[in-house]
């Protein structure tokens, strides 16, 4: 029932994802949700996002952020990183994934997104069949409508954690 809203990993944060794993393993696109993922809503770029996507962009991954917010929003974050970038992306519409793989030269074997929820981020790039990382949000300040979305999906991590679980146990 819930499936398309299942991360293919849940992880505390995009700072502690193994990058280098995934390159070895040949994923070569990055897509990045931007609010809550890799700096707290609304802030510009800080100096661990930036060293990150620049220690990526060395690696060889080809990176692209989709965030739904407006290109004022976006362009801020993006002004000293210089990555593809997608705003007013309308996630979960699988429109902007496929326009980010366009831009990065990517396929859906080959990119992973990475962000913070599950109706828009997860959804979309599950959608799009793209690997799925979701993170823990980076600060409890939020929109209101982010905090009611907020308690849906602690319903369906709910099950996904059972659905983990079961699969453990199965091996």
């Amino acid at each position: 029932m819930f499936r398309k809203l299942y991360p293919d990993n849940w992880v505390d944060s995009a700072y502690e994802i193994d990058y280098e794993g995934l390159y070895r393993e040949g994923m070569r696109g990055l897509l990045f949700d931007i609010d809550n993922t890799l700096v707290p809503h609304g802030a510009d770029a800080d100096m661990r996002a930036k060293e990150l996507l620049g220690r990526l962009g060395e690696l060889g991954f080809r990176i692209c952020l989709i965030s739904n917010n407006k290109e004022e929003r976006v362009r801020r974050f993006n002004r000293e990183i210089h990555v593809y970038e997608i705003h007013k992306a309308n996630k979960p519409s699988v429109s902007a994934y496929r326009r980010a793989m366009e831009l990065t030269r990517t396929n859906e074997r080959n990119t992973v997104f990475i962000g913070d929820q599950l109706f828009t981020d997860i959804y979309g790039a599950n959608r799009a069949g793209i690997r799925t990382y979701l993170v823990k949000p980076m600060d409890p300040k939020e929109e209101i409508q982010i905090v009611l979305k907020r308690y849906l999906e602690k319903i369906v991590l709910h099950y996904y954690k059972k659905q983990q679980a079961k699969g453990s146990q199965d091996l």
